[in-house]
């Protein structure tokens, strides 16, 4: 029994519309906003200390729930986007957030009352902010990461809808390409914000600092909409899609004693004329109760809508929640990769003691470093993707060269590589700088090149470029249409969980290895402190998460390690059975 409800999610079909010719407004608008948001973030914590008279402490515990509240708004953004706004709106308000949370900010280095007295050097207790100071610097993040909520899962997505042509067979190719292309953009966009937009705020000043951030989000959030014309827009499920999914876990867990079918017949499964999964899969069987019809007078309207949907879901539904619960276990395994990416806060002050001249009159700053990692990254998506690419899909018989899973197996294991290796150059750094005495200053420079940490940079870059990709394919193909943001929004809310993760596993290792009156390994005088114990903990986290990775793998049904999103359809065979209920 078959019966029509609900809004099946539909998609403006206008061949002069979306294609490639709406590549440059989504991913300019992206990188525009990238480089504002990162370019403002990444030197925040030396305006605090100097302008709000925070500690280091302080200032950085700030900017990373700063972090964290931006990435974990990303699956609340992508929930709002696929129910009630669309994308297309999602990444407009989003982009509009943004620019509002950087005038606020750049508003603050131009208006004296907002940040308090510089402390100077003969003052032992400074004026912190004040409640209102704080108030105004609080609402700057808090627009910013509203923003970043909805743009950073809804962005990529967009883009990916405007290269949709179920007919093409080339399409798969093309989309998968995009991705690759998009992140080699964001990559860009982040080396220009930690080496461009510090210089500016070093060299001439916070004022100009925080305003040139704010003309880029002029820029990004034009660009967006001169676009609009040529976009395909895909409308939105009517229905709340996180409503709906608890609903379906509430209703099969109702219909617990409901004894399952023993065949795939669709006569006694809820599913909307309109769509092509007509019974559920056969995996998480217990959910499937949630769209059986038990009795069709008391369950269906006479319009054939459910009468209560705590009670009775469609099939559809029942699968999107099934689909969300598969990519959670991968989901779990990438977040050691993030917290592997974090760590380098550390490296600033190694980075610091050491030479960091690349020209005999050219100093690369401490903080800035991390564009070894940007470079590599986009090296390496840009050589996969043109060279390695076209040999390796003659090897495998994939149009992508390696299936999403080879990818991030590979990523986990570099990243292993590279903790490794972050442990043997931080090992070889502190044993010379003991010899030439120098374990009591901090600040003394080693004679040791700071070159020697750009491979463990660039390992780490190749890393999160396999992986990232890698991850973000795998799920938008196994997420059904109607959650395609929520791909997206998973590998974002990994860097908030990691945020979090990381500073326990940071504050956790400083309290053990510092009782009893001893110096921890974190110390702030790195030469006294043993970072590259710390290192080896991360390098052996992650060939742990590696394993765990392999583990996980074997849970996933997949045809030549790659998996698709087709719909489950039944077939037509007899029905002969009835519900009953167990006893």
């Amino acid at each position: 029994m078959k019966l029509k409800m609900g809004t099946e999610t539909e998609v403006e079909v206008n061949k002069r519309k979306g294609g490639l010719r709406t590549m440059p407004f989504i991913i300019l608008n992206e990188s525009f906003e990238r480089i504002a948001r990162y370019g403002s973030q990444t030197n925040l914590i030396i305006y605090l200390m100097t302008y709000y008279n925070m500690s280091a402490a302080t200032g950085t515990s700030i900017i990373g729930i700063w972090g964290a509240l931006s990435s974990g708004l990303a699956i609340v953004g992508a929930i709002i986007a696929d129910s009630y706004w669309g994308r297309f709106n999602a990444v407009a308000y989003g982009t509009i957030f943004t620019f509002i949370g950087m005038v606020i900010l750049w508003l603050t280095s131009m208006i004296p009352q907002l940040t308090t007295l510089a402390c100077s050097h003969f003052q032992y207790v400074c004026n912190g902010p004040t409640a209102f100071q704080l108030a105004v610097l609080f609402t700057s993040f808090a627009f910013t990461s509203v923003g970043a909520g909805f743009v950073r899962p809804c962005s990529i997505m967009f883009g990916a809808d405007q290269l949709e042509q179920k007919g093409n067979p080339e399409n798969k190719k093309i989309v998968e390409s995009y991705f690759n292309w998009y992140y080699a953009s964001t990559g860009v966009a982040t080396m220009i914000a930690v080496t461009v937009i510090i210089y500016i705020q070093d060299r001439f000043g916070w004022q100009i600092g925080f305003g040139v951030p704010v003309i880029l989000m002029v820029l990004s959030v034009s660009t967006f909409l001169i676009g609009s014309p040529l976009y395909i827009k895909v409308k939105t499920d009517k229905e709340n899609l996180l409503l709906g999914l608890f609903q379906a876990g509430v209703a099969a867990f109702r219909k617990r004693k409901i004894r399952l079918p023993l065949t795939g017949c669709d006569d006694y499964y809820h599913s909307p004329y309109e769509t092509e999964v007509l019974t559920p899969s056969k995996d998480f069987r217990c959910l499937n109760r949630a769209c059986m019809i038990e009795d069709p007078q008391r369950d269906l309207n006479p319009d054939g809508s459910t009468s209560n949907p705590w009670n009775l879901c469609s099939v559809e539904r029942v699968e999107s929640l099934k689909a969300l619960i598969r990519i959670l276990p991968m989901w779990s395994t990438g977040i050691m990769m993030f917290v592997d990416m974090n760590v380098f806060a550390f490296s600033v002050l190694q980075t610091k003691t050491m030479d960091r001249h690349i020209f005999p009159h050219f100093e690369v700053p401490a903080a800035s470093f991390s564009v070894f990692l940007i470079i590599a990254l986009t090296i390496w998506i840009t050589f996969y993707d043109r060279v390695l690419v076209p040999l390796l899909s003659k090897y495998t018989g994939r149009s992508r060269g390696l299936s999403p899973v080879t990818r991030m197996r590979i990523g986990l294991a570099v990243s292993c590589m590279s903790m490794a290796l972050s442990a043997i150059t931080e090992s070889i750094r502190r044993k010379r700088a003991i010899v030439e005495g120098h374990e009591d200053d901090p600040h003394a420079l080693v004679n040791m090149s700071a070159m020697w940490f750009v491979p463990q940079y660039a390992l780490l870059g190749v890393a999160e470029a396999t992986h990232g990709v890698g991850q973000i394919e795998f799920f938008y193909t196994l997420l059904p249409k109607s959650m395609a943001s929520i791909a997206s929004a998973m590998h974002t809310v990994g860097t908030a969980v990691s945020s979090l993760i990381g500073s326990f596993l940071v504050s956790s290792e400083d309290w053990l290895t510092s009782r009893g009156g001893k110096t921890s390994w974190l110390a702030s005088n790195i030469n006294k402190g043993h970072l590259d114990y710390h290192f080896w903990i991360l390098a052996f986290m992650s060939f742990l998460n590696l394993l765990y990775f392999l583990v996980v793998c074997r849970f996933y049904e997949t045809e030549n390690d790659e998996m698709s999103r087709s719909p489950h359809v039944a077939d037509e065979e007899e029905c002969d059975y009835r519900l009953l209920h167990e006893s």
